[in-house]
């Protein structure tokens, strides 16, 4: 699902290419921001994490 995701997205940014502009401006907004980073890093990480409830237990 998420190479789903991930080929629409590219799909759309090629089909469209005002919005790689739009998208490259979010992205240069956004890093600056630590708080913004670290959430976004966090939701990356989060499937990975799966597993460690069964450890924890």
């Amino acid at each position: 699902m998420k190479w789903l995701l991930l080929g629409a997205l590219l799909g759309m940014l090629l089909a469209f290419p005002p919005l790689l502009a739009l998208l490259a401006a979010v992205v240069v907004a956004v890093l600056p921001k630590p708080l913004a980073v670290a959430f976004g890093l966090g939701l990356a990480a989060r499937p990975s994490l799966r597993g460690m409830r069964r450890w924890a237990r």
